[in-house]
């Protein structure tokens, strides 16, 4: 009898470690994930100084999400009239660096047509999709 509650037991250990294994691994994964939805581009910019001062204010359905531990975000918005705001310069030469985060509201293999400040920036029906790569960021904060 005392073989059978040990297997049983042990099986259980077994079973509960099988599935908190998957869910400790996501959480270390993402601990450093943030992401944050607003009504508009002046609410974001109220709400955290990373969001960028070229989001216009009155650009609607903000995403926005970042690591805490350095410079990748990824910013999603519906932009008014559809354009991109007028300091953005078009991507010429280089192709643009790809999304380090991803985010179930951001398309994957999105294409840059232009740059931003340090983000990469397209834009699709009206909706602004742009992303800011880590290695820009360090760089940027270096040159100051």
């Amino acid at each position: 009898m005392k073989k059978i509650i040990v297997g049983a037991v042990a099986a259980a250990v077994v079973a509960t470690g099988a599935a908190v294994a998957p869910a400790a691994k996501d959480w270390y994964e993402s601990r450093h994930d943030e992401s944050s939805r607003y009504t508009t581009g002046a609410e974001a910019k109220a709400d955290r100084t990373t969001v960028p001062r070229w989001l216009p204010d009155d650009a609607a359905d903000v995403r926005y999400a970042m690591k805490t531990t350095g410079g990748d975000r990824l910013l999603r918005a519906s932009l008014p009239g559809g354009k991109l705001p007028s300091s953005c310069e078009p991507l010429s030469g280089a192709p643009s660096k790809r999304p380090a985060l991803s985010a179930s509201w951001f398309p994957s293999g999105t294409t840059a047509q232009a740059r931003c400040g340090l983000y990469y920036a397209a834009t699709e029906g009206g909706t602004l999709y742009a992303w800011q790569d880590n290695e820009d960021w360090i760089a940027d904060n270096k040159s100051r």
